[in-house]
């Protein structure tokens, strides 16, 4: 009988999974495996949040295993160790794996592939699993990557895509190979009390049901704040619960306007990996080389307040108390808090970016670190001087105030006229309010900007 192993890591499902149908058909029994490596701990990448979130995924993992006549080897330690002690164990010649962008994900692959090879094992990363397409499959003239967004669509856009492969019906798993049991999720501290269940399973119930109702009206509603019209889908494509490519193709199936936006921010997510896998360093350095001087020294009360939801900018502290409470932010709430930090308070990039990824259940280091950038001003924009006024945002799409009572309690008795500017309020009834006066007044924030920039 001949084995191999598959190592799961950003790719936790079984539909549409190149590397487990690869070592199927290389091998009459596959090991699927998963390694709860502590390297991720010590890299700063591992939150509460997304523990809970994966002790899901595996659990569901090894649901649709059992089903399928298999089990998930669950194992503890650094990767290159535990997947050659179990390639050893079960003779396998071949480990097949998801290929990564992130400078971790490449020191991950080089140090494993080191391993392996010690044992005369061959290690097979294979492409187009955590995106649509593989980062490299398109590339300008002269460059080894696109940094502009729209060429890359277009480009990305008349490329064939792989037809989804469905999941296996059987996954026939050496009995003698020995696992660690599975994490539990529960509450633990950290953990926000919203966060919504992982797993594959739910993955494609939620798909499902997006491409059926919400997917039709996304262009036209994306942005709006309290209809919450997005697919909420990030965090299953984060871990890998969902194909990236069989999101895109149910989409397209389904066609029209709300599909083509729809699919247009798929891309969005496909443009950053290619981004990341050329140039790994952004994950922590400028994309586009800048000598600001952020203040971000100088604003610990600032950001301390940014962080909790108390700027005196109602949408502003509605989107920061949903990230806490939810793990999970609407996209346009993202880029007003991101700008409001970055532009108005000018401070680094960095600080809000560790933020996010010390509560999403999303946080994703390529998407996370190159929108921070982006909204920042020291990544791919081609505009990156544009400042979003928290004021206009908040009444053009939040126009009742809907999200903001939903979030913001003290300002749920304000009328319409002033739920975005309660400073506003008539003195005796701004007085009620046990809600704070405006962190900067915004003129204050332009000019601390265009003064950094070297602007008039």
């Amino acid at each position: 009988m001949t084995v191999a192993v598959v190592l799961f890591t950003s790719d936790l499902r079984l539909h549409d999974h190149p590397p487990l149908r690869a070592a199927l058909r290389a091998a009459d029994e596959v090991v699927p495996l998963f390694v709860l490596d502590p390297a991720v701990h010590h890299a700063g990448f591992d939150a509460p949040n997304r523990r809970a979130f994966l002790a899901d995924c595996l659990a569901d993992l090894d649901a649709s295993l059992h089903r399928r006549g298999g089990r998930l080897v669950l194992r503890a330690g650094p990767v290159a160790r535990e997947v050659g002690a179990v390639a050893a164990a079960c003779g396998a010649l071949e480990v097949h794996m998801a290929a990564g962008v992130t400078r971790f994900a490449h020191r991950r692959e080089e140090l494993l592939r080191e391993e392996l090879a010690t044992r005369g094992v061959r290690l097979v990363a294979h492409d187009a699993v955590v995106t649509a397409v593989a980062p490299g499959a398109v590339v300008p003239t002269g460059s080894d990557h696109y940094a502009v967004f729209t060429p890359y669509f277009r480009r990305w856009s008349a490329l064939r895509l792989r037809a989804p492969e469905a999941a296996p019906r059987e996954v026939p798993v050496p009995e003698d190979v020995a696992g660690d049991p599975l994490p539990a999720r529960g509450p633990g501290p950290g953990v926000s009390p919203g966060i919504p269940a992982g797993g594959e399973s739910e993955g494609r119930r939620r798909l499902a049901a997006w491409v059926r109702g919400g997917l039709a009206a996304y262009e036209d509603r994306h942005d709006d704040l309290a209809g919450d019209a997005t697919s909420r889908l990030s965090p299953y494509l984060h871990f890998g619960a969902l194909s990236p490519v069989d999101v895109v193709q149910r989409a397209r199936a389904r066609g029209g306007p709300g599909a083509e936006a729809f699919v247009r921010q798929l891309c969005w997510r496909d443009f950053h990996h290619q981004v990341m896998a050329a140039r790994p360093e952004s994950s922590v350095r400028d994309y586009r080389t800048r000598d600001d001087d952020w203040h971000s020294e100088e604003a610990a009360e600032e950001i301390a307040a940014w962080k909790e939801g108390r700027t005196g900018y109602p949408v502003v502290d509605a989107a920061m108390r949903q990230l806490r409470y939810e793990g999970w932010m609407h996209n346009r709430a993202r880029l007003l808090v991101a700008s409001f930090l970055t532009k108005t308070l000018y401070v680094d990039w960095r600080v809000g970016a560790r933020h996010f990824l010390d509560l999403l259940v999303d946080g994703d280091i390529v998407n996370n670190q190159l929108n921070w950038q982006w909204v920042a001003g020291t990544g791919t924009d081609t505009r990156p001087h544009r400042v979003l006024n928290p004021v206009v945002q908040g009444k053009r799409f939040d126009p009742q105030g809907t999200y903001v009572r939903r979030w913001v309690p003290e300002l749920k008795g304000v009328v319409t006229r002033y739920i975005h500017e309660p400073w506003r309020l008539p003195p005796p009834e701004r007085a009620q309010q046990a809600y704070p006066e405006p962190l900067i007044d915004l003129a204050d924030g332009l000019a601390r900007f265009k003064h950094a920039r070297g602007r008039d």
